[in-house]
């Protein structure tokens, strides 16, 4: 009888209360999938590594580290954090899901089925997810060409794969000490899964989002960048090319965090702007559903 793989998961994490991540969902969401979790907790003073022990799961392991306040290399800091993750995993498969990426309740049986495929296929490396990216509320979603339809979530865990620039996604490479040396590594051969990963980015306060993303900031800019860059305008969730209206089911562990919004946002089409380009690009993948020139960090089989 075929044994089913082991699968850990890795995620990272830093003043995850302050900032208004939903870490803690996210955590859940992964738990019932995982054989183990490993948190990657950067030295937070909200109380984000209690929250996570008092979860009292015996699948998490926590990793505790310290943010390098000068790393401010086009936001390596945040690879580093998915690194040292991913060098503590055990299975047969690693699963990544950031801070504000929730999987719904469903997903543990359909990741099982996909593993299953890709078990039996030596010519597949990993499992894209498609990206529900919430904007403003949790009611819209902006699912354009300004978003990553897809990313590379889980992959086998035999060569060494470790994360592309930002975290973002994942790439593998000749050796560790090759990936510190900036080779620029391999795109993964990947299945197509249908299993939504739920981005809640930009699900703030706008007063709140604006308090993230300066911060954020930092990671990729010097003081002088920030200095002539960062002002006190408030974040407009209406500079934007185009939000739909989200028809389906959050995740259950949403349901909390979703009935303590308190803020309004109302979509203002009159304010939204998409290049003439874009425009026309937007229309060919709505017939077609194929999103045509994009970019893609892994390589479809």
């Amino acid at each position: 009888m075929e044994m089913n793989p082991k699968i850990s998961g890795f995620t990272y994490v830093r003043n995850g209360l302050q900032y208004g991540y939903p870490f803690i969902a996210s955590i859940q969401s992964v738990l019932p999938i995982v054989d183990e979790l490993i948190v990657v907790v950067g030295d937070s003073n909200d109380g984000t590594r209690e929250a996570i022990v008092n979860l009292q799961n015996s699948k998490i392991k926590i990793i505790d580290t310290v943010w390098d306040e000068e790393n401010r290399r086009n936001g390596s800091i945040f690879a580093m954090q998915s690194n040292i993750g991913l060098q503590q995993i055990t299975g047969d498969w690693a699963l990544h899901i950031q801070a504000d990426e929730v999987l719904h309740q469903k997903a543990a049986e359909q990741l099982q089925a996909y593993i299953k495929i890709a078990n039996q296929r030596p010519d597949v490396d990993a499992l894209v997810f498609p990206f529900l990216h919430f904007w403003g509320d949790y009611k819209h979603i902006r699912n354009t060409r300004g978003t990553h339809p897809y990313e590379v979530r889980a992959f086998k865990n035999n060569k060494p794969i470790f994360s592309y620039r930002d975290s973002q996604g994942f790439r593998a490479y000749s050796s560790y000490e090759a990936y510190l040396a900036g080779e620029e590594g391999c795109k993964l051969r990947s299945l197509k899964t249908e299993i939504d990963l739920y981005h809640y980015s930009y699900c703030r306060s706008p007063k709140l989002l604006k308090k993230k993303h300066d911060y954020a900031q930092r990671f990729w800019h010097d003081d002088q960048w920030i200095k002539e860059n960062i002002t006190e305008t408030p974040f407009d969730f209406n500079e934007v090319d185009r939000l739909d209206v989200f028809q389906g089911e959050h995740p259950l562990w949403m349901k909390e965090i979703i009935a303590k919004q308190d803020w309004d946002f109302k979509p203002d089409p009159s304010k939204w702007k998409m290049s003439i380009k874009n425009k026309l690009l937007s229309s060919i993948e709505k017939c077609t559903h194929k999103r045509w020139f994009s970019y893609q960090n892994y390589k479809i089989v």
